[in-house]
């Protein structure tokens, strides 16, 4: 006797709405939760977007493939949250197009790395890795610190943020290759008009050392410092506590 299995393989038609069927209810699944996002995605009215210096450095992040060995998402694990801080939030990546919460762990969670090593270990452990963590197996990144940015297209890469929903404004992409040299360099007249478009707690400082030039390292540490600083939600009471 046919299997009902080989039945509705033998009927094209039959099996061609099956598919449809399988497709319809996992599609549902996916969709559904949608529906009650603005319920279930928290508040965070004092979230920024990211600087010019740092949406470069997330961009190199990506370009080095270090989301295939460093997650950015704390899961809501007790171990987790003893270890990295708060678990993650979803409106802690509202902003990140592509999002980089990840599975694989090969080093550890970079979702609130920000602030908690100085920038000259940050570039210490980019150029050599085991100059201060002698057992790690992170590949070396020196080159960044010798690699000018480039800055001409800061201004179209913050457009195509806007164009999937970052608020930047016309001030800010019209400057962005300002604000990108004024971050790196407190000294110069450009710095103000980062402060001014970013806001006052913008990490302005040489994140390589040397404020006289502009390098991929000083976009890699500046996108490092500021992860998990984007805003304070995950550190606000819940509701109804």
């Amino acid at each position: 006797m046919p299997t009902v299995h080989r039945k509705l393989e033998r009927s094209a038609i039959g099996f061609v709405l099956a598919i449809i069927g399988v497709s319809a209810i996992g599609g549902f699944v996916e969709i559904a939760p949608l529906f009650t996002i603005d319920e279930t995605v928290e508040a965070a009215p004092d979230m920024r977007v990211y600087t010019p210096l740092e949406l470069a450095g997330r961009d190199i992040y990506i370009r080095e493939g270090c989301y295939a060995c460093h997650s950015q998402m704390v899961r809501t694990l007790r171990d987790e949250v003893e270890r990295y801080g708060p678990y993650s939030l979803a409106a802690e990546s509202q902003y990140d197009h592509p999002m980089l919460w990840g599975s694989k762990r090969t080093g550890p969670d970079l979702a609130r790395i920000g602030g908690r090593y100085s920038d000259e270990w940050h570039a210490q452990h980019l150029i050599n890795p085991r100059d201060v963590v002698p057992a790690s197996v992170m590949p070396r990144y020196s080159w960044l610190a010798e690699t000018p940015l480039r800055t001409s297209d800061l201004g179209r890469r913050l457009a195509a943020q806007r164009a999937v929903g970052v608020p930047y404004n016309d001030a800010m992409i019209a400057n962005a290759e300002a604000d990108a040299l004024g971050q790196a360099n407190p000294d110069s007249e450009a710095s103000g008009g980062t402060r001014e478009r970013y806001g006052a707690e913008t990490h302005i400082r040489p994140f390589d050392g040397d404020a006289d030039r502009l390098t991929e390292m000083d976009a890699v540490i500046a996108y490092l410092q500021i992860l998990g600083q984007l805003t304070d939600a995950a550190h606000q009471p819940a509701a109804g506590e």
